[in-house]
């Protein structure tokens, strides 16, 4: 499996794996995705979750391993800290279950909102 694979793979894993967490009320979207899900909703299709630019992935290259950054909208009444540990901790299981790798990626957990 290429690096590039092994990307697309990683960001379903944590975005499924951020999504599981509690706190979590959904991963910030990007425009493009607001756009699908507008366009979605005008012809009454079943929108998708948006959560692409909720979560990226950058491979390896020679100076460094992965990295990963999450971009969340957590619910009020949990405290940011917890969830966001919560959320990174997640983030690593789901790396090390899809790349079979004991050292995790560096992990960046941001909170764009509170809902």
């Amino acid at each position: 499996m290429s690096d590039r694979d092994v990307s697309r793979v990683l960001a379903d894993a944590v975005i499924e794996a951020v999504l599981d967490t509690p706190g979590v009320a959904f991963l910030r979207p990007g425009l493009a995705d607001l756009l699908r899900t507008s366009a979605l909703l005008r012809r009454g299709l079943p929108s998708t979750p948006a959560g692409s630019a909720g979560v990226q992935v950058r491979r390896p290259n020679d100076t460094q391993g992965w990295s990963v950054e999450v971009f969340v909208v957590l619910h009020r009444g949990r405290r940011a800290l917890d969830v966001t540990r919560e959320v990174r901790a997640a983030t690593a299981k789901a790396f090390e279950r899809v790349t079979g790798e004991q050292t995790a990626p560096g992990i960046a957990v941001t909170v764009t909102g509170l809902v």
